[in-house]
């Protein structure tokens, strides 16, 4: 989710056209900013949707079914879109001259301080309650993720899982960026295909080989152990992040065949649609994972040539800078909402009511995070004090 907010300045061009000199790259693009508040409120209406009594505002079950259905796969596609943005954004951002401990220093400065403040907060309004110490702790040092089991990977602040696998892709980045460059232009498509196809083929070995019970909760169509291989396990998910470096390469170098943001968006909303007809683990990520690759790069691109997009303006750009602090907020907001109104349930307009006045207060408690302990800290700390200073 935490991505930086200088990006490379692309040149379009189809797939087939030579490839071009890299150069420098300073040029902010404020669409791809703007495009992570829409990311992190798909997640936010995923968990708002959660048919479970420590979330669901709901009286009505008609209503909570038409929502679960509308959302049930939100979730898995605003994670998508910052795992694939992550990769695309720290490639074009990339510079010659960084050092790797550099590099990693500036990303622990910018995710940790919001992790460990959301994760306090959590554990002092309700996780502490039923979360046990070593589960906590594993939490803590973003390490849940690599125990397969569904009250571990999703304790204490549930969205924090996808932090402790961007900490992984960050610790690999600078390996796979060098490995990366040495691509030769005209055989990038070759590594973005096929960075697609072992994304296509992840549920479909995990349906094929992994045991199907016992089942995440809920009844979905995974068990523990699948659900965990295909959508939570770092070293599988590193494949979307690898797949946004590969697209931010591919466009680079003029080897990228650009559809624009319109039709790259209808394609993301057929493709979420499809979630709907396909099994589980598919929907999370296969049926969305081009569309989003495709709108990445029409956004870049159409950022650097100027022209007007929906996301580029003060007021989407705000909301997407706030964006990883409403992120690993707004569970909290719900969940401790749901416990402050004890076991009464609500009618339609009511519990509408209730979930849009969640979102608006996560952005206000976001704002105040992002300025308070986000922004300080990364100014401050992001280079070494005698650097600084120079």
């Amino acid at each position: 989710m935490a991505t930086d907010q200088l990006i490379a300045r692309p040149q379009p061009a189809v797939e087939t056209a030579p490839a071009q000199p890299q150069r420098p790259f300073t040029t902010r693009l404020p669409s791809l900013t703007g495009l992570r508040f829409p990311a992190a409120l798909a997640v936010f209406a995923y968990h708002a949707a959660l048919p479970i009594p420590s979330l669901r505002f709901f009286g009505d079950d008609a209503t909570e079914f038409r929502f679960v259905d509308l959302a049930g796969q939100a979730g898995g596609l605003g994670v998508s879109f910052f795992f694939v943005l992550s990769g695309f954004v720290l490639t074009w951002s990339a510079r010659d001259s960084d050092t790797t401990t550099g590099f990693w220093r500036r990303r622990l400065v910018k995710i940790y301080p919001n992790y460990v403040v959301t994760w306090a907060l959590a554990m002092a309004l309700f996780a502490s309650a039923y979360t046990p110490l070593r589960t906590a702790l594993a939490n803590l040092l973003m390490l849940q993720v690599w125990i397969p089991d569904f009250n571990t990977y999703f304790s204490v602040n549930p969205p924090s899982w996808s932090l402790g696998a961007e900490a992984i892709f960050y610790l690999a980045f600078p390996l796979l960026h060098r490995g990366f460059k040495k691509i030769p232009a005209q055989q990038l498509k070759y590594w973005v295909l096929g960075m697609v196809a072992g994304i296509i083929a992840t549920p479909a070995l995990a349906y094929a080989l992994l045991p199907d019970t016992p089942t995440v909760p809920g009844g979905l169509q995974s068990s523990v152990l699948q659900y965990w291989v295909t959508y939570v396990l770092p070293p599988v998910r590193m494949m979307d992040f690898a797949l946004g470096m590969l697209v931010a390469y591919a466009v680079r170098n003029g080897r990228w065949r650009n559809i624009g943001m319109v039709w790259s968006s209808l394609l993301l909303v057929a493709g979420y649609v499809a979630t709907n007809y396909v099994p589980y683990l598919y929907g999370q990520r296969v049926m969305t994972i081009v569309p989003i690759a495709l709108l990445i790069a029409a956004a870049a691109i159409a950022d650097n040539e100027g022209r007007f997009t929906l996301f580029r303006n003060r007021a989407m750009t705000w909301l997407g800078e706030i964006s990883f602090a409403f992120y690993l907020l707004h569970f909290i907001v719900l969940a401790y909402l749901r416990s402050l109104l004890g076991t009464r349930m609500f009618s339609t307009a009511e519990g509408v009511g209730l979930l849009l006045g969640s979102a608006v207060a996560t952005v206000l408690l976001s704002w105040a995070l992002y300025r308070l302990v986000e922004t300080p800290i990364v100014r401050r700390f992001s280079k070494p004090r005698a650097k600084q200073s120079a």
